[in-house]
């Protein structure tokens, strides 16, 4: 048997020397500097036994630096990467960021919500350059496989991004102080309601205030009414009017009703989405304040929101009174929380509503929950509202807290007299006097020069 193998490996090897000694002498014939003469023939028909040849050759180039130029496909189609398509356009939009890290420019025509097709913020980018949810970002764009990638920030809020980190103040980092701005509510002399809020419960720069109201007792137009007073009086206020789980005809009026950005979640939309809005309406917000900006927040209603908190909360174990999870209100009271008067900075004040008398057991812990964190309550009265005395406010449990820093001191002790007028009275009675004595006058001003 072996004896019928050694004839074959002779043959191998006489087939390798022949196959070698060509080779031998291709490499003989190459230069000093590793390349072959340039006799006008390609590389691979100079000699059979070239390839070792023309291998070297390619490796040489490669250590070079240089692609290979025998006119081969080797070595010359390299992997597309990002980084190497072209810019095709720019984009604009607010930042909202996901779980993961990567951000997503979402627009307020759709109510800030992603939508298939928005661009795509990488994640190294948001990290480089620090940034977070609720800024409006600009700058170009690139494919990037099925979407949309913004390649570079070229502004922030409008301004460059290095004016912008320059000029930011972290949240986090504000002192908060009392109110000391009052916000004017007051425009036409037959708007009762925005006149009679300035003499009761005055409004501040960076005020948390609650408005306390069963249904049916005109919260949503008191809302309108304060939203207009705001835009007439004081233009250079931002005014975003937040609708969580509400009627799609009340998001309609009240769209046309508001000059500033009306964002809603109407009832027909997830629990998930009323979350989802809620978030990035307060992002924003806070990102504004951080530049200097004054922010008012329309809110209806905190109670439908921490509903929603509640319904995605992932139960911790303990359930309080009415069905709610212990953890439920952490977030909604952040949102409440967050209005503050920031010293010698911007502020944020949040008007938001909260629900009683609706029969659930559930909407009466969370109205507690919220009671005493505010610093000015708005209580309505239902009976008020089906006499139809509008503003159905109840005037002796509405009120803000240190008013006399809002308050000029000259009106203040006339404000006292009529409080002490009206406290002998019933809530219906106390309200009809005061809108007839109002009703005499064409402002306010006049009203207690009366006194």
């Amino acid at each position: 048997m072996n004896d019928e193998l050694k004839p074959r490996r002779r043959r191998r090897r006489r087939r390798r020397g022949q196959g070698s000694s060509p080779a031998t002498g291709a490499a003989a014939s190459v230069p000093q500097d590793g390349l072959p003469p340039d006799d006008g023939a390609e590389p691979q028909d100079v000699q059979p036994g070239g390839d070792s040849a023309l291998r070297n050759r390619r490796r040489r180039s490669r250590r070079r630096g240089r692609r290979p130029t025998d006119g081969s496909s080797e070595g010359t189609s390299q992997p597309a990467t990002p980084g190497d398509s072209p810019v095709q356009g720019a984009a604009e939009g607010v930042l909202w960021v996901k779980p993961n890290g990567t951000g997503v420019l979402v627009s307020y025509t759709n109510n800030y919500v992603a939508r298939h097709g928005d661009p795509i913020v990488p994640r190294p980018l948001l990290e480089r350059n620090r940034l977070e949810a609720g800024l409006r970002l600009a700058g170009p764009t690139r494919r990037a496989g099925n979407n949309t990638e913004l390649v570079a920030i070229e502004s922030v809020e409008g301004v460059p991004l290095s004016e912008y980190q320059e000029s930011r103040q972290p949240f986090s980092e504000l002192i908060s102080v009392d109110p000391l701005e009052q916000f004017k509510l007051e425009t036409e002399s037959n708007r009762l309601s925005t006149r009679v809020i300035d003499i009761l419960s005055p409004l501040g720069r960076g005020q948390r205030c609650l408005i306390v109201a069963p249904p049916k007792a005109g919260k949503t137009t008191l809302l309108k009414d304060i939203a207009h007073g705001i835009e007439t009086n004081h233009p250079e206020v931002i005014v975003m009017v937040l609708l969580v789980d509400e009627r799609p005809e009340e998001v309609t009026d009240m769209r046309r009703s508001v000059k500033g950005e009306v964002i809603a979640s109407s009832s027909d939309e997830s629990a998930e989405n009323h979350i989802s809005i809620a978030e990035i309406v307060l992002d924003r917000a806070r990102r504004l304040v951080e530049i200097k900006h004054d922010v008012v927040i329309l809110c209806d209603s905190i109670t439908r929101m921490s509903r929603a908190y509640n319904n995605e909360q992932k139960s911790s174990g303990r359930i309080m009174s009415g069905g709610i999870d212990a953890r439920t209100m952490e977030k909604p009271r952040r949102f409440f929380g967050s209005a503050r008067n920031a010293e010698h900075w911007g502020s944020l004040t949040i008007v938001a509503t909260a629900l009683v008398d609706t029969g659930s057991r559930m909407d009466e812990v969370i109205f507690q929950e919220f009671k005493g964190t505010g610093n000015t309550e708005i209580v309505l009265d239902r009976g008020l509202f089906e006499r139809r005395i509008f503003p159905a406010i109840n005037i002796p449990q509405t009120g803000t807290r240190k008013e006399e820093k809002l308050l000029p001191p000259e009106v203040l002790p006339k404000i006292h007299t009529l409080r002490r007028a009206l406290a002998g009275t019933d809530p219906m009675t106390a309200m009809k006097m005061l809108l007839e004595k109002m009703q005499r006058f064409p402002s306010n001003e006049a009203f207690l020069k009366s006194f």
